[in-house]
Formats: C-alpha cells, structure tokens, sequence
C-alpha cells in the first residue's frame, strides 16, 4: 500500500506541473494529453474558473486556487492528500501570461479538428526569457501549449465548453486524509533519531 501511495503520490506532483493550473474563465471538460521528454500522459480534466480536476487511472488531482490547495484523492482505498498550491513552476497555459514580453501571431491552424490562433509568446521566467507556441480556441481556451525546444506540451482533445457541477472540485466526506510522514518520523521507524 506504501508504495502505491508513492507511486500516486509522485504521479499527482508530476501531473500537477502539466496541468492546467492557471485556468481562464471559461469552463470547460477535455481529454488532455502532455508530454514531457518522451513520457506521455493522459488524463480527463474539467476546468471551473479557479478549479481544475485531473482524472488519471489510479487517482484525481484537484487544484482549488481559491483555497491554495490541491488534493490527491485516491478512490481505491477511499483516502485523499492534501498539498498548498505552487504554481509558480506550472507551465504557462492560460490565454495570456504573467510576464508576458511579446506575442506573435502565426496563423491558423487545426487542433482536434477546430480551427485555432496559433501565437509564439515570450515572457520572463526568473528574470530570464522563455518561448512557447500557443494555439487558441475562440480567442480564449489554450487547445495546445508546447514549448518552442520541444521539451514538452500539452494538447486538449473532445474539449466541450460550459458549467461544470461543482462538486467535481471537492473531496468526497467519506474520504479519509492519508498524511505523508515525514523523513524524520520514517527514520525513528528504523532505529534513526
């Protein structure tokens, strides 16, 4: 149980990164497809103003902005984690970006069959510039991210915009809060101090 808790654990980190952390406005549900390095991730995720939900096969991560919180919930063994929100390494993926230096416009181009504004955008990341190509649905919903080395992306496919039911975005009240000890607390296990 341990280490599918780590397993779930380090899955719900890195997904966090790839997720759409700094949602826009607009509500919407996906299938969402990122990619870091070779590695492939698939998740549905539904976005609610300052609320995000990634559902992966062996667990959920949700992202409340409006608390500084995230959780991982764990529905197998009905048990959930609780982490503050830091988003400042989140990839940026909302419509428009904090920092932002320059926006070029580069045309239109098909994702997931749609028509959408592509744009290479520049902005500041630890006083430093960094570039990604970004393609907008309607002007607003960012379909695809993915940074101009390649390094990684992100991509929405069957996207359907409109109101999702709040309680996707809370933790189900039978489910217990599993804490992760700490490495102090897992050394005085094994005879540390």
């Amino acid at each position: 149980m341990r280490k599918k808790m780590f397993n779930v654990l380090s899955v719900g980190f890195v997904s966090m990164l790839l997720l759409t952390a700094r949602a826009e406005a607009q509500e919407f549900s996906a299938d969402m497809i990122s990619r870091t390095g070779k590695e492939v991730v698939s998740a549905r995720i539904y976005v609610a103003k300052d609320k995000v939900r990634m559902e992966m096969p062996e667990s959920i991560m949700i992202v409340r902005r409006d608390k500084n919180l995230s959780w991982v919930v764990m529905p197998a063994d009905k048990m959930y984690m609780e982490h503050p929100v830091d988003l400042s390494s989140s990839p940026k993926v909302a419509a428009q970006f904090d920092d932002e230096i320059e926006r070029v416009a580069m045309g239109t181009e098909a994702v997931d069959g749609q028509p959408a504004e592509k744009f290479k955008v520049t902005y500041t990341e630890k006083g430093k510039p960094v570039s990604v190509y970004q393609w907008l649905r309607g002007g607003q919903i960012p379909v695809k991210v993915e940074a101009v080395d390649g390094s990684w992306g992100m991509e929405y496919k069957n996207l359907k915009a409109g109101p999702q039911s709040a309680e996707l975005f809370e933790v189900p009240a039978d489910y217990q809060k599993f804490s992760m000890p700490s490495l102090g607390d897992m050394m005085k296990g094994f005879g540390g101090v």
